[in-house]
């Protein structure tokens, strides 16, 4: 029997976490996943900062990848040279940021904007939300169907996003999905 290998990416949330949020990271980190994106979007740029250079030591600690998310000044400031953005922020980047970002990840929810991702140098997006999910309640998931027409849209890499856990995840991957990204289910080890 072959076993299916996929990237996974935690996406993180320090209000889900119950007890220490670098305790948490360091759980996520130990289980060995790819990358981790460091998402804490409500704090003000100074705070997100602080965190993130605490959060990029344990990463190197880690080997694993830290992507930081909205924060491109802090990320600059950082010398960090992987960045996700919301579309909007996205749009936002001039030529000089593409540049100086070795690796940019873009949130798409639409078709349409997967494309436009890609068309403007994005170089992974995540696609969401596939299924159900406590983040966004009363919001109708998008589906695998969705997925699989991000998926033959575009040609870069795509990590589904939205109500994924390891009961459902292979299949995004069946579905075509380079890896998967779960929030819950890292959050609340």
């Amino acid at each position: 029997m072959t076993m299916c290998t996929y990237k996974k990416i935690c996406i993180t949330n320090r209000k889900m976490v119950c007890g220490d949020f670098l305790e948490q990271i360091q759980r996520v980190l130990e289980q060995g996943v790819d990358a981790l994106i460091l998402r804490e979007k409500d704090l003000t740029e100074t705070e997100y900062e602080c965190l993130a250079e605490k959060v990029l030591t344990l990463c190197e600690r880690y080997h694993t990848r830290c992507i930081l998310h909205s924060f491109k000044e802090a990320a600059k400031r950082l010398d960090h040279p992987f960045i996700h953005l919301p579309m909007p922020l996205f749009l936002e980047l001039d030529e000089e940021e593409k540049q100086y970002f070795q690796w940019v990840g873009v949130s798409t929810h639409t078709v349409e904007e997967a494309k436009t991702a890609e068309l403007l140098g994005a170089d992974y997006i995540t696609a969401s939300h596939i299924f159900p999910t406590e983040c966004k309640p009363g919001l109708a998931p998008r589906g695998l169907a969705y997925l699989r027409e991000v998926l033959d849209a575009v040609s870069l890499e795509v990590y589904a996003l939205g109500g994924i856990h390891p009961d459902n995840a292979s299949l995004c991957i069946e579905a075509g999905a380079d890896g998967i990204c779960m929030m819950s289910e890292y959050m609340k080890l």
